[in-house]
């Protein structure tokens, strides 16, 4: 039996194919659409889930249940003596929290740590593979799940809506707002900063939020990350919910402003992805953790 594993949620955007090539699982998050539950790369495929966000279907996500948290983390621990659990943000869902929780229970106590560390999506998959390194260089994984959560604010995210319908669906904004900004063809660029979802700027069609979101990430390594930058300690991330060819000349674009930095990309997840819409944008990063 190895000492460590990790396992996460589906929000990290990471699929059962490159779950397995790590070592790790993931655990499927459930939504509804019209009633019906459904889980993400489980019992609907990514074309039929747009198809059914595109023709205007109510889809809502919901938390885990509590027996599939308890049979991930069960098969886990056949494998691993400890495991590091890292979900989606507290600030964004309550499964975080109810987790945590269950982790105190008598069979999980001393077995299983969760992290808090503010993510989701492709910053949330750069999480798996800090605590992944964590555990080549030799830290336990109540350390891992410290050091993990002591990088809470050293991420940020920018995300560019291309229609605005979904964040009114989600109560986002209002209906006129959503309709005043299709007609002047406003696309809003989104901030994602420690659990938080805020609007950052309004931007006269998608060329110019992704300018947008550009010259924020360029600023932010100026400024806030300047540090990690100089040191080569700072991960570009990005993601999406559009084409596979929008999103290549997205990657495309970002490697052009940053000339030399990997980026590490990923589709949206569905439960992010009903609330984006189709046609979202994402650019981001997450700096390495500082070791203890």
């Amino acid at each position: 039996m190895k000492p460590i594993g990790v396992v996460t949620d589906s929000h990290s955007c990471i699929s059962p194919e490159k779950a397995a090539e790590l070592g790790i699982k993931v655990l499927p998050m459930p939504f509804y659409i019209e009633d019906e539950c459904y889980f993400e790369n489980v019992s609907i495929s990514r074309d039929e889930f747009f198809e059914k966000l595109k023709s205007g279907a109510n889809i809502a996500t919901s938390q885990p249940s509590p027996s599939s948290v308890f049979e991930i983390w069960d098969e886990a621990l056949k494998e691993f003596e400890q495991i590091v659990y890292i979900p989606i943000s507290s600030g964004l869902s309550g499964s975080c929290a109810t987790a945590t929780a269950f982790a105190e229970e008598e069979d999980y106590k001393g077995k299983v740590y969760v992290v808090d560390n503010g993510r989701v999506s492709t910053p949330l998959y750069r999480s798996v593979l800090d605590a992944l390194e964590l555990i080549e260089e030799g830290y336990s994984a109540k350390e891992i799940k410290d050091i993990l959560e002591a990088s809470k604010a050293d991420m940020v995210i920018y995300v560019a809506v291309e229609d605005l319908s979904y964040l009114k669906r989600g109560g986002r904004i209002n209906a006129a707002s959503a309709a005043l900004a299709t007609a002047l063809n406003i696309k809003p660029v989104l901030k994602f900063d420690i659990g938080d979802l805020d609007a950052y700027k309004k931007c006269r069609g998608i060329k110019n939020a992704r300018k947008t979101m550009i010259e924020a990430m360029k600023n932010e390594f100026s400024t806030r990350f300047k540090d990690y930058y100089d040191k080569g300690e700072i991960n570009l991330v990005a993601a999406s919910s559009t084409s596979p060819e929008v999103t290549e000349d997205w990657i495309n674009e970002i490697k052009e402003a940053f000339p030399g930095m990997e980026v590490l990309h990923a589709p949206l997840s569905f439960g992010l992805a009903c609330h984006i819409g189709p046609g979202g944008l994402g650019i981001g990063c997450s700096c390495r953790p500082k070791r203890i």
